[in-house]
């Protein structure tokens, strides 16, 4: 799955247009590697995403086409969340 798409579907971005702007803005790198909305989303890649001064780490849990907002929580965990 497209990444743009998984932070969209996991409710980590709310928008894919946001979620796809903001991997052009170089904000999220998955593995410590910044990449663009295309890249492929796999079952335990860290995604971190920059949002201002605060950046969140995620792991990836579960990748799912839709989802309801009560199961989103379940595809990913927060590893770590600091604030510049």
């Amino acid at each position: 799955m497209r990444l743009d798409k998984y932070l969209k579907v996991s409710r980590l971005i709310k928008r894919r247009s946001v979620a796809n702007d903001a991997c052009d803005a170089s904000r999220v790198a998955v593995n410590g590697k910044t990449v663009k909305a295309s890249y492929d989303v796999k079952i335990g890649d860290l995604i971190s995403i920059s949002f201002g001064s605060k950046t969140v780490t995620v792991r990836v849990l579960d990748i799912r086409e839709t989802t309801k907002k009560s199961e989103s929580l379940g595809m990913y965990e927060v590893v770590s969340e600091t604030t510049a």
